[in-house]
């Protein structure tokens, strides 16, 4: 396989379940209740453990990498319910439910800087922990942020979860657009924090190796270019779950490409790029099972 197909792997794996089942177990999970709904987790693991074989070996190669030693079963197990645990929170903090959760925030200072500035900044994530606890903490302390996202990737789950609170769905600005870049701007300039999961791109073009949990890996310079061309502050945000009720948001500056004279903007792209691959490799080793990237990553 080559680089550029391998980056689209991500984009192509066919969704499991139908949309009808998946709006089921929403309507379920509300009416249950987080505790009750949890319980399905469970089974639900264990199927896709036992069904989902292409996952659970890049699970278990991602495990053994952070965690040292060969993954056993409870480790993959633990992998698929952190993920299950996250995507079910997502269900509930979209409902605004946020108060059934301990969210204990970090550079929460970091924000409140920029949004003095009233300019906005980019926060980039990764597929690791979850960013919609990301977006419920802005919310509550009145931070607009907005998520740039790949639409067609997972699209009957966005579209069920859309359903909960369509009023959110209004945050989502589309990747792939001829006027993604245009409606960015826009919102920057109106000081929203635009959220985008860095880690994957959209085409498997312009693509750089950082070394990353022992061996180098791909990462896009697409979101880097578009935060320099923009001129604007970049944020590391990251939502780690830490098992029952409990999550911790960090966010850290990573730069600030305002600052960045023009002479040396590929120096700032790389040193910008570096930080955010070290950072990112910080959390998955502090928190191993909030990684949810289920494809080979460093092929």
């Amino acid at each position: 396989m080559t680089e550029n197909s391998l980056a689209q792997e991500w984009m192509v794996r066919a969704e499991r379940g139908s949309l009808p089942l998946i709006k089921l177990g929403i309507w379920i999970a509300l009416r249950l209740g987080r505790s009750g709904a949890r319980l399905f987790l469970y089974p639900i693991c264990l199927y896709f453990l036992a069904s989902s074989t292409a996952a659970t070996r890049r699970s278990r190669q991602y495990l053994r990498r952070v965690l040292g030693h060969p993954a056993r079963f409870a480790d993959v197990f633990r992998h698929y319910l952190t993920f299950a645990s996250c995507l079910l929170d997502r269900v509930f903090l979209l409902n605004e439910q946020s108060e059934q959760f301990d969210v204990r925030v970090h550079g929460e200072e970091v924000m409140r800087a920029i949004e003095r500035r009233g300019d906005g900044c980019m926060l980039f994530g990764s597929h690791f922990g979850s960013f919609e606890v990301v977006r419920a903490i802005g919310r509550h302390h009145s931070l607009p942020i907005s998520l740039l996202m790949y639409g067609e990737n997972a699209r009957k789950i966005r579209s069920a979860l859309a359903a909960i609170n369509p009023r959110l769905e209004m945050e989502v600005i589309g990747l792939g657009r001829l006027d993604s870049l245009i409606a960015v701007a826009e919102r920057l300039k109106r000081g929203h924090f635009i959220g985008v999961l860095a880690d994957r791109n959209l085409e498997g073009k312009n693509l750089v190796r950082y070394p990353f949990l022992g061996s180098p890996a791909a990462f896009p310079q697409g979101p880097f270019r578009a935060a320099m061309l923009l001129q604007c502050p970049v944020v590391m945000m990251v939502g780690v779950y830490r098992g029952g009720r409990t999550y911790e948001v960090f966010f850290e500056m990573l730069a600030d490409s305002s600052e960045c004279p023009p002479q040396e903007a590929e120096a700032w792209l790389d040193s910008t790029m570096r930080r955010y691959v070290t950072r990112l490799e910080h959390h998955c080793r502090a928190a191993p099972f909030n990684w949810f990237n289920f494809y080979d990553f460093w092929a």
